[in-house]
């Protein structure tokens, strides 16, 4: 049953389209993109096939910004994905992917905390020494400062996204200056470009996909922002837009600065461009711009966290003291909830494992986030929309198809991931029924 809103429950109108730029922007563009040429370099070993697949996963990015834009506008309520899926396709499918999502982002907290106190030890010892306990200080950090209000996360987010670019802008045009193909590796590796074949290309696009992974961030605020039917699709596109861009520059740049073997040999492509200009200091250089990215990214995450179980929540579907929220704006109980959770998988490792299972069900989330947007124009053709999707129907299906095709390539390498999957949706729909039933019973008892 949907909880009504009270002083001390009711999230506030407190963000805009700047913040939504930059929280897709900084979520987005984090360290995946310090350490994916050279992955996708292994996969793909052909110049040309690498661009071009970044240029597919920003196609996809656009075809579902096409989609998002539309539902979470129309419906700008707390819960992201879990919001127009419940809407269109039940409670069953709605739990699910609001389970899913919040997980995921868990998972991804402690990733990136680790990550952080990873590139940090880098150049402090001490944290080298002692890498999960500075993960944890880390991660506490940007709750603390997220709990202290939305206001302070708005600010860390729009700021860090600003400095993070024009640092990894400074990258781009130093590759760019300095000799083509001027860094070699050290011990070339031969290879074949005729032996890239359909299993590569499909692990490439896959790769690639996931390091866009967080360009829909803006609608998880959809509930406080001041104007979500204007700010949600412009924060999706201009983000999207730019975040390919950079996508590009970066990897074309870095491909024009090494040959092929120096990038495929190199687990930060970026270090030994920086080295050639500044020496040794590049090395430094990196690992704080890779830090920076990184706690830039927590900080969005974080925020979103919360918002799910707050979402969860509203509609009865988790505890109501998820609906708590302080003076500053933030849920604290579902805050907490989250970052309590983290802990645990930062000390044991635990994220890696989630991860592995939690890749099938977060592409699985995109297939009915994307089919909820033809429920909901079937179930409630006459909804407000402020912003109505592009080529409808053909786009959107192109968005569903794609990413049903990445649910299906994924499976198909992890059976693994497949059959947990199938058995969290056996869990979700009896459930997810049981309380259908339920609310239709108060529902009969209150009128």
């Amino acid at each position: 049953m949907t909880q009504p809103p009270s002083p001390d429950t009711k999230l506030q109108k407190r963000l805009g389209l700047p913040f939504a730029i930059a929280v897709c922007v900084g979520t987005v563009v984090g360290t995946g993109i310090m350490r994916a040429p050279g992955e996708i370099a292994n996969m793909v070993p052909d110049p040309a096939v690498i661009l071009l697949l970044w240029v597919a996963g920003g196609i996809y990015v656009l075809l579902s910004c096409n989609v998002a834009s539309e539902i979470s506008s129309a419906i700008p309520k707390a819960g992201g994905h879990y919001v127009p899926v419940r809407e269109g396709l039940g409670d069953s499918m709605g739990l699910l992917v609001g389970w899913t999502m919040w997980i995921a982002f868990v998972a991804v907290n402690a990733a990136i905390a680790i990550a952080a106190a990873d590139f940090m030890g880098t150049f402090i010892p001490w944290v080298d020494a002692n890498m999960p306990l500075t993960a944890l200080a880390i991660l506490l950090t940007v709750t603390a400062l997220n709990w202290a209000g939305v206001e302070e996360g708005r600010v860390l987010q729009i700021a860090g996204t600003a400095i993070k670019l024009a640092l990894l802008l400074a990258v781009v045009v130093v590759a760019l200056a300095i000799p083509a193909q001027s860094l070699t590796a050290a011990e070339p590796a031969a290879f074949e470009p005729e032996a890239i074949g359909i299993l590569g290309i499909i692990a490439g696009l896959q790769f690639v996909v996931a390091v866009y992974d967080g360009w829909y961030t803006s609608i998880y605020f959809a509930a406080e922002d001041k104007n979500p039917g204007r700010n949600i699709p412009r924060s999706l596109f201009q983000s999207a837009v730019a975040v390919i861009l950079i996508y590009l520059a970066v990897n074309y740049s870095l491909l024009r600065a090494l040959d092929l073997d120096a990038l495929r040999a190199s687990e930060l492509p970026m270090a030994p461009v920086i080295d050639q200009v500044f020496g040794q200091s590049g090395s430094v250089f990196v690992a704080l711009l890779a830090t920076l990215m990184a706690l830039v990214t927590l900080n969005g995450c974080i925020m979103s966290t919360p918002r799910i179980l707050y979402g969860l929540a509203v509609d009865g579907l988790f505890l109501r003291s998820a609906l708590k929220v302080n003076r500053g704006g933030t849920p604290t109980v579902a805050l907490a909830v989250g970052t309590i959770i983290a802990i645990p998988l930062i000390f044991s490792g635990g994220y890696v494992f989630v991860f592995r299972l939690m890749g099938a069900l977060t592409l699985f989330a995109a297939c009915l986030y994307n089919l909820s947007y033809f429920a909901l124009r079937l179930r409630q053709p006459d909804l407000r929309r402020p912003f109505r999707a592009w080529g409808h129907p053909v786009l959107p299906a192109l968005a569903l198809i794609f990413s049903t095709a990445l649910v299906v390539g994924f499976v198909i390498a992890d059976p693994f991931s497949g059959i947990v999957m199938l058995s969290l949706i056996a869990i979700c729909i009896p459930v997810g029924l049981h309380l259908e039933r339920q609310r239709r019973v108060q529902t009969a008892i209150a009128s």
